[in-house]
């Protein structure tokens, strides 16, 4: 072998080992992350996370009921799509948010013009280096931070620190938490019902009743042509799931009782319907809680009720 062909097969096996290395890069940023993979990238300590599957909800036909939602779009956002020619009916596929102590924190998957993002960002006085953008938020202790995590993939944040997004940009250590096979979720801890004044009537003592307990998921699942809500809460012990379950229960007959006492029945088109309809139940550490909630109810919940 010839030092002149020894020299091409040293080129051609670099150039090989550069564009396996070139490929592998692209195939780990353009893989596909499951909700498990986010969860882990996000702060959820003491959080609130939400998890919501817009493609999986056009197709369930859920999320055509917010087209004709009695709700005015804000102008500061209105202002903001016009800019970056966006619209989270049609161009966002799901999202991840987590308001955490520390700030909120979010993973939005869909298609997203990078070029007029950097653009409104640098029209609001903010900074682009690199593939992190940060401007301020609406206060000054509201620092907005964002990346392109993967192609489709927004990584944000909204918190004092102002690049905060970068939290978000290597998963963290352990295994992968249980999540709900739904379009729609939400998780919490049990505190975070301590103070529940905001919720609406009916609601307050099934609230009260789960805020004693180490944490807590609801999730929505399409079913036929309503929705089912279900709950998943994990108390201290089995003991405490077996309490919680009859309290969820009896505070269920209590409402169906007041109801009656008021000569009235549930109606499914309001939330006297969806309460009154909940069975709960124990296994181990853990309870979970049911209620169908009827087409009728979603479209007067969006505004579509009355035409």
């Amino acid at each position: 072998m010839t030092s002149k062909f020894r020299a091409w097969v040293l080129v051609v096996l670099v150039a090989a080992i550069c564009g396996s290395a070139v490929w592998g890069v692209a195939w780990y940023r353009s893989r596909l992350l499951t909700p498990a993979a986010l969860l882990k990238r996000i702060p959820s300590s003491d959080a609130i996370v939400i998890y919501l599957d817009f493609d999986a909800l056009r197709h369930s036909g859920v999320l055509p009921l917010l087209d004709n939602a009695k709700v005015t779009e804000e102008p500061e956002y209105q202002d903001f799509v016009r800019k970056i020619d966006f619209n989270y009916k049609q161009d966002l596929d799901s999202v991840m948010l987590a308001f955490a102590p520390t700030g909120k924190y979010l993973l939005a998957r869909g298609q997203f013009d990078w070029k007029s993002l950097r653009t409104y960002v640098e029209s609001e006085n903010g900074q682009c280096y690199n593939s992190l953008c940060r401007m301020q938020g609406s206060t000054p202790d509201r620092r907005i931070s964002f990346f392109p995590l993967q192609s489709n993939l927004l990584a944000l944040a909204v918190s004092q620190d102002e690049s905060a997004a970068l939290r978000l940009q290597n998963p963290s250590p352990g295994t992968n938490s249980e999540i709900p096979n739904a379009p729609v979720w939400i998780a919490f801890p049990g505190a975070a019902l301590k103070s529940v004044d905001s919720l609406p009537d009916g609601t307050r003592p099934f609230a009260h009743a789960i805020e004693s307990a180490d944490s807590a998921v609801l999730s929505f699942v399409p079913e036929a042509q309503r929705l089912a809500v279900k709950l998943t809460v994990a108390c201290h012990s089995p003991q405490d799931a077996s309490d919680l379950a009859a309290q969820l229960s009896a505070t269920t007959t209590l409402l169906r009782q007041m109801i009656a006492r008021e000569h009235h029945t549930p109606n499914p088109a309001d939330l006297s319907g969806v309460l009154t309809a909940g069975a709960f139940r124990n296994q181990g550490s853990r309870v979970y809680g049911y209620w169908p909630m009827e087409r009728v109810f979603l479209e007067n919940l969006f505004g579509n009720g009355q035409k």
